[in-house]
């Protein structure tokens, strides 16, 4: 909406404080002259013209007064006012330049949001309910009812529907519902159903091993024999030397118990530690010595008596697995202070 300009040589002075242009400017003469031709001075008055800002707002403030009154009106289902007005809305929008006249947009979109919202929800409320008649009507319908051929008899077997139906009427809506349900279709066997049997087990064919030539048999037990029993000797005479040594400290102090880690550490060799370990736990497998915990629940060792040894071993064992390192060996010397050995190595022993 333009602003009427006068006659004079001057225009009134604008709303924004800017000096009007002479008569002389050429823009002016031209949209005098013309009428018709619009410059971009002409859209800043129309934007600082106080009469369009009001009419816009006026405009905006009717709409949603409209909204506010007729929303029953508007929550029907054939209603399209709530179209309208945003379609209006729009137009009006396109003019908007100032804050005032935005802020009233958003409250109008506010309002037709929580009215739209409203009516979605009263629209889906009325379609999930189910009209078992209108459902039977289309169905028929599509299903080919002819209702000017009607028989008497046909009608009271039916039970009073109106009309004929053709031979092939359940199998078009058979053919509508294939396509609703992704699913094969049933397979049916000709001469029954079809029991499988599991194939019967392969027997199993041993291979016959080659018998062993007569000089393997030979050799090879007599290698055998020799190996287990240079070792298995070697290992007895190992376990009744460390057992020696136990009785000998035992009876030296039998009231002063033996440290285990004192008695099997070997200060001076990793290897020979693991050795004595391994020997002393044949003693205890065997009932020749037994492991108890001191007032400071260290573990100690010291030898069965002769009379308490029985064959089997009366008390109830327990075993353990001992795990060391060289790492916790050293720890092991340094916390028991240990300078020697007292199991001495056999080459030791023999010199």
């Amino acid at each position: 909406m333009k602003r009427t300009r006068g006659g004079g040589d001057e225009e009134a002075p604008r709303q924004n404080g800017s000096v009007g242009r002479k008569k002389g400017d050429p823009q002016q003469s031209e949209a005098e002259d013309g009428g018709s031709t619009l410059c971009p001075a002409d859209l800043q008055d129309d934007d600082n013209d106080p009469g369009l800002r009001r009419e816009i707002r006026s405009k905006y403030r009717d709409l949603i007064n409209s909204v506010q009154q007729n929303r029953e009106d508007m929550l029907s289902p054939s209603n399209n006012k709530l179209t309208e007005v945003l379609e209006e809305a729009n137009k009006l929008f396109k003019d908007v330049r100032q804050a005032r006249e935005a802020a009233l947009d958003a409250q109008l979109l506010v309002v037709a949001t929580d009215l739209g919202k409203e009516k979605a929800s009263q629209l889906f409320a009325e379609g999930t309910a189910f009209d078992h008649i209108a459902f039977a009507e289309r169905l028929l319908s599509f299903m080919g009812l002819n209702r000017l051929e009607d028989g008497e008899d046909d009608q009271q077997n039916r039970g009073g529907i109106d009309g004929y139906l053709p031979k092939d009427a359940w199998h078009r809506v058979a053919r509508r519902a294939e396509s609703c349900f992704m699913t094969a279709p049933a397979f049916h066997y000709m001469m029954g159903s079809f029991h499988a049997e599991p194939p019967p087990p392969k027997q199993k064919i041993e291979r016959q091993r080659k018998a062993p030539s007569k000089e393997a048999a030979r050799i090879m037990p007599t290698q055998l024999k020799k190996m287990e029993g240079s070792h298995q000797e070697a290992t007895e005479k190992e376990v009744e030397r460390i057992l020696g040594y136990l009785k000998s400290y035992y009876q030296d102090d039998p009231t002063s118990p033996i440290s285990y880690y004192e008695f099997v550490i070997d200060p001076n060799s990793f290897s020979r530690t693991v050795e004595n370990i391994f020997h002393t736990s044949f003693l205890i497998r065997d009932g020749l010595a037994r492991m108890y915990l001191d007032d400071d629940k260290l573990p100690c060792i010291a030898p069965v008596e002769e009379g308490e040894v029985e064959a089997g071993g009366s008390w109830s064992r327990k075993q353990c697995i001992i795990s060391i390192s060289p790492k916790i060996w050293r720890e092991l010397i340094d916390a028991f202070d240990i300078r020697d050995t007292l199991i001495q190595p056999q080459n030791t022993q023999t010199e």
